[in-house]
């Protein structure tokens, strides 16, 4: 069984509201129930965290490598092109990570 950490970052809070012409009219908690049932019938545990501000989202990367998790899926979001403070916790926490988008 692996342990599996979702990352959102900013504005993701926002769909199935957000230009749903765009981004669909699913919210991200029924995306994310999806997933955490998904995950559950292959035998794995997953968690999400979303977060707008990007040194809440780099020590939920930090807390990552101490709570044992296994993957990371990150959807860095606004954050995508911007921040090396991201990209450099997801290297330093050492913790295999698909980016999303």
């Amino acid at each position: 069984m692996a342990k599996i950490l979702v990352l959102n970052g900013p504005n993701l809070n926002l769909l199935g509201s957000r230009e749903p012409e765009k981004y669909g009219h699913r919210s991200l908690e029924e995306i994310m129930e999806e997933l955490e049932r998904f995950a559950a019938a292959c035998g794995h545990e997953l968690h999400h965290v979303q977060e707008n501000s990007e040194g809440v989202l780099v020590e939920a990367i930090h807390r990552a490598a101490t709570d044992g998790v296994d993957y990371i899926i990150f959807n860095p979001a606004a954050y995508t092109h911007t921040s090396i403070a991201l990209r450099d916790a997801m290297l330093a926490v050492r913790i295999p990570f698909v980016e999303v988008h």
